[in-house]
Formats: structure tokens, sequence, C-alpha cells
């Protein structure tokens, strides 16, 4: 998908929800785990429930490689039951010398025809520039993240006294374009947001952190916003595991339906 498909999608639907995929067999609803693939049944549910509001989708791969060479076979049915007009994301954090990244690539993008994968840049331009020789396909970059030890590095002065991540933000804009390159950055930065969008005005965001960890969805809008949205907002427990009930997936879309609709509001009100 390029970047005016994603950015007609989000018109289309007025949102620019993307519906995280962690599934735990220990807190799927208990009447799926008699089923021969629960896990596939659990996404899949949820997928046709939320499709209405999502522009995007993001496995989990480590809950689907937890489950040894059965595991990627639902990974690959979870894959083809999307609706073919989202972004798919596969969140799988991938990172490591360049032959390495060549075949990460070939796995994601060709094997499996994900639209996109999140890469941890920390080892520099070879490890990122494989996945970015794919057309229309994106590379989504470790940037700004809200979990507690991203203070470890991302935070820490690093060169002309600017932070680490800034220095991520810039130098990886030499190897990519905001058509084929995306950052995540974490909800619960709040201000922080802001920083990034100087730092790149023109790219797409994954947002994690909106929902069950705190962030905030009006904050992520008025701070990162441009004049494409540039945002795709993760939600992943406060979605999928909002019941444990038979009635999980008509919970999920009301939770979907509940984010689209302030997602509407703020684009109304930013995107000019």
């Amino acid at each position: 998908m390029n970047r005016a498909e994603l950015f007609s999608q989000i018109q289309k639907k007025s949102s620019f929800l993307c519906v995280g995929l962690d599934p735990d067999l220990a807190k799927i609803p208990s009447h799926l785990k008699s089923e021969v693939d629960p896990i596939y049944s659990f996404c899949k549910q949820i997928i046709e429930e939320t499709a209405d509001f999502a522009v995007a989708y993001k496995p989990n791969i480590a809950f689907f490689e937890a489950l040894g060479p059965k595991g990627w076979e639902t990974l690959q049915k979870v894959l083809e039951c999307m609706p073919k007009d989202v972004f798919s994301i596969a969140d799988a954090k991938r990172g490591d010398i360049g032959n390495t990244s060549k075949l990460y690539a070939k796995a994601f993008f060709e094997s499996m025809e994900f639209d996109s994968i999140t890469v941890a840049p920390y080892m520099g331009k070879d490890s990122v520039t494989p996945f970015l020789e794919f057309e229309n396909k994106w590379v989504i970059l470790l940037a700004l993240t809200s979990n507690i030890g991203s203070q470890d590095f991302q935070l820490i002065e690093a060169v002309d006294g600017k932070p680490l991540f800034k220095s991520v933000l810039e130098k990886s804009q030499d190897w990519g374009t905001p058509d084929n390159l995306m950052y995540v950055v974490g909800a619960t930065r709040g201000e922080l947001i802001g920083e990034v969008r100087k730092s790149a005005p023109d790219h797409f965001f994954l947002v994690p952190g909106v929902g069950a960890q705190g962030g905030s969805l009006s904050e992520v809008a008025k701070y990162g916003m441009n004049s494409t949205c540039g945002l795709l907002v993760n939600s992943s427990r406060g979605i999928i595991y909002a019941s444990s009930e038979k009635d999980f997936a008509k919970v999920a879309r009301q939770e979907a339906q509940k984010l689209q609709n302030e997602m509407k509001e703020l684009m109304a009100k930013y995107l000019k």
C-alpha cells in the first residue's frame, strides 16, 4: 500500500485507528479454547467486527512465534483474513546486519506480503535499508517509545546536545522518504510528540500507548497530526480484551467505534 492509498483509507473511514492483535491464549475468551485454532478464531472475529473503523492491523509477531510452527501458520491465516484495503503491520521489531535483514524483509514482504514491518535502528543504516528496497512497502522505525526503559538510551544526550532519538530521526531520513519510512512514537510522551513532528514533518507515525497505557488521543492529534493526518494510532488491549465473554467481538467493535468517533472529530479540527 502506498502513501496515497493509505491516506485515502483514512479519509474514507474518518479514522486513523490501528488495531493491535496481541492474542494471548491465557487471555482470550475461554469458549474459544476448544477450537482447532483458537488464536485464529479470536483474531478473525476481532477483524470482522472492527474492519469498518480500522485502517490498519498490527499483529504482534511474538504472540504467534511463541506457538511454534503452528503459530506461523496461524499468522498467515490471520493476514489473509484482513480486508485488502487495510494497512498490515508486522510488529516484529527486527534489526540485524544487512544479509540477515534482507532475509527478514523477504520473509515478511514477499513470503507473507505484509505492507510494513517495525525495525530497530540500533545497528544503523545497513540493517535498515534492505527493508526499504521493496516497492510500496514500509519500514516503521523505532524512534521514541513509551516503555520505562526507553529513558536508558533514547533521551540521553548524543550529538550536539541532542537526545539520541532526534539523531535517529535526522539520520534515518537520509535512508528513506515519507513514502516508505514511518516512525514509532509513544502516545504517553505528550509534548515530545511535537518535537518528533518538528524533526519529521511529513512522515507517518505509528503511535502505541493510547487507552490501556494511558496515552491521550487528543494530545497525540494536537501535537502529531499533519496535512495528510500522518498518524496511525494503535489500540490493542483496550479493544481486543474489552470483554472476555462470548460477546468479545461485539464489544471490541463498540470500543473501536468509540475511538473512530473521537478520531473523526479530531480530523475535522486539525486536518485542513
